[in-house]
Order: C-alpha cells, then sequence, then structure tokens
C-alpha cells in the first residue's frame, strides 16, 4: 500500500469545515517520522490524499520547483503566491509564466492595503523605517488569511538555506496559523535543486542569473557578490534575516 492510499484510509474524509487542530496536530504526530525520508514527491501526495483541497502549496516564485513538482503529483492544485506590491517585475513574469504553462491553480494574494494606503497611514517606505511591520503587514498577514481555508500548506522551505532553518522538519506543525506545514524539499541541497531545475527545464526567476540568489521585495533586496551568503541580499545593513512567515 502506498503513503498515500494509507493516509487516505487512515484519515477521515476532508469536509469543508476542516479538521480541527487537536485531529491536524494528531497528523503531524503519526506522519512526521514516517515521511521525513520520503521523496518530495511522495511528501506532496501524501499531503494531497490527506487533506484534499484543504492543501495547497505557496511560491515566492525565486523558482518554480516546488509549483513543479506538485503539479506532476496533483493536477490543478492550488498554488499561493504573495503579491506585496513591491515585486520585481521579473517575479511577477515568472508568476504569469508558471500560470500559463503548468496545470496548476495560481492564486495571486494582496495585503488589505494598497502601498499608497499603507504609506498614507504609516508614513513612506515603511520597509526602510520598520521593516519588521511592513512584512508582517504586506507578507505575513495576508498569507495567514489566505490560508484560513486550508489545513495544510507546503513550502520550498530547505534546511541548507540558512541556520534559522536546519531543524525545519518535512512534516511540521504551524502553531502560528493552527495548520500542518508541509516542506517537501527540506532535506534538498542546493545541487540538488540546480539538477532538477537542469533536469526539467523548470522556470527560473531571472534574477537568479543576475546575481539575486534571494529575491525578495524590490526595495530590500540587493545582488550578492560570488562567495557572499546567498541570503545576504536580503535585509541587507538592517540585521534582519526572516519576513517573519517562518518564524
Amino acid at each position: 500500500m502506498s503513503i498515500s492510499t494509507a493516509a487516505a484510509r487512515a484519515n477521515r474524509a476532508v469536509d469543508t469545515e476542516g479538521r480541527t487542530p487537536e485531529e491536524l496536530r494528531e497528523i503531524v504526530s503519526h506522519w512526521g517520522a514516517e515521511l521525513e525520508l520520503a521523496p518530495a514527491e511522495t511528501i506532496i501526495e501524501w499531503a494531497a490524499a490527506t487533506f484534499g483541497e484543504r492543501f495547497a502549496i505557496t511560491s515566492s516564485m525565486g523558482d518554480a520547483v516546488l509549483a513543479h513538482l506538485a503539479s506532476k503529483v496533483v493536477p490543478g492544485v492550488d498554488v499561493v503566491f504573495l503579491d506585496t506590491g513591491y515585486h520585481f517585475i521579473e517575479t511577477i513574469g515568472t508568476r504569469d509564466a508558471v500560470a500559463a504553462t503548468m496545470p496548476v491553480n495560481l492564486l495571486t494574494i494582496t495585503p488589505t492595503q494598497s502601498v499608497a494606503e499603507q504609506d498614507a497611514e504609516y508614513g513612506k517606505d515603511l520597509y526602510r523605517t520598520d521593516p519588521d511591520l511592513c512584512c508582517a503587514l504586506r507578507k505575513v498577514k495576508p498569507l495567514a488569511d489566505s490560508l484560513a481555508s486550508y489545513d495544510a500548506w507546503a513550502t520550498g522551505l530547505r534546511r541548507a538555506e540558512t541556520k534559522n532553518r536546519v531543524i525545519a522538519p518535512v512534516i511540521g506543525w504551524d502553531a502560528k496559523r493552527q495548520k500542518v506545514k508541509v516542506s517537501p524539499m527540506a532535506r534538498w541541497s542546493d545541487e540538488q535543486v540546480e539538477r532538477y531545475i537542469e533536469d526539467n527545464g523548470v522556470l527560473v526567476n531571472p534574477l537568479v542569473y543576475d546575481g539575486y540568489p534571494s529575491i525578495g521585495c524590490a526595495p530590500c533586496t540587493r545582488r550578492v557578490a560570488p562567495g557572499e551568503d546567498p541570503r545576504s541580499g536580503r535585509w541587507a545593513g538592517t540585521g534582519k534575516t526572516e519576513c517573519g512567515i517562518h518564524a
């Protein structure tokens, strides 16, 4: 019996109300160790079988690896993209290319306030004066709101990315959002990502080849010199290393 079949039989059918936090935590407890060494495709297959339409993946469109993996296993899967209003045009172009070329349901979500409305309330360029608040308003809260109708969400988080992510579980409990957090690529190295992209012709944000190995909002992302930490171009000079989504 495959993992996905076992999951489907072991868990009750997902209804429109979803599962309770207690039920979701029990799923994490049961399946976390079971899936720790499973291939990324198997992990996504399990999540789709377990949560049905209450499962989505998220993508920041630095590349389309996670979307590509999910589209092979679960055609039509919801792919949530957060448009902060500050993205590089190349990031928006990558999103549009994913929507046009992959069998996924691309969902673009936006913050409650436009950039102009935020400037009017908090002052111009909040990303300079209070980057944590800017990320909270334009990233963390909109994502939390968009995930309200899901029981589980998948992210491209990898342990190799930063020291804060080295213990990221493949199947974990997102206590902040009371969701199951799935990281199918958690164990992947940079070399594995590059190999998958090359072998499958996966879409990559062109900025990656222009000195931006980690891509966030345009005002808060700079080029990285060869040999530098790939994430050093994010919020450079501020001491900030995470937006808060994975905190």
